[in-house]
């Protein structure tokens, strides 16, 4: 059986030196498997090809048979990594935290442990205090698309 590790170590040494990077990966019984990528400047179809075919001449479909899908992690999906969050410096996110509280703010740093989010006053509110955030502590994140 193809396993998730397998298919975790051909990625991570294929985008190894580069600006893109493996966000997840599932592998099903059946070796049904998706890859998800994203890259600090973006991910192109043909970047989902390549990685397709260099995973395809990595394994043997003679000795095992699965079924690969490669896509981008995709801007309307929930964050799954530290380097996502640093990718998104400067764009509006909503945080869903561990406890149930929703946090909402411009994203100002994000390092390996934790980001930083400042938040917009409302009216004639003053200014709240930027909200620090570990990861241990964020259930979801998701960028907040505009289409102004």
């Amino acid at each position: 059986m193809i396993t998730k590790d397998q298919i975790e170590t051909f990625i991570n040494a294929y985008f190894n030196d580069s600006d893109k990077f493996l966000v997840e990966v599932k592998v099903n019984p059946a070796n049904k498997i998706a890859a998800f990528i994203d890259g600090d400047q973006g991910i192109t179809i043909d970047d989902c090809k390549e990685l397709t075919r260099h995973i395809g001449s990595t394994l043997d479909r003679d000795q095992e048979d699965y079924d690969l899908t490669v896509s981008s992690a995709g801007a309307d999906n929930p964050m799954k990594i530290p380097r996502q969050y640093i990718k998104h410096v400067g764009r509006e996110l909503e945080i869903t935290t561990t406890a149930g509280a929703i946090i909402s703010g411009k994203l100002v740093a994000a390092g390996q442990e934790s980001i930083e989010l400042e938040h917009k006053p409302i009216k004639k509110e003053k200014q709240k205090p930027n909200t620090i955030v570990t990861f241990n502590q964020i259930k979801e994140g998701k960028v907040v698309l505009s289409f102004k």
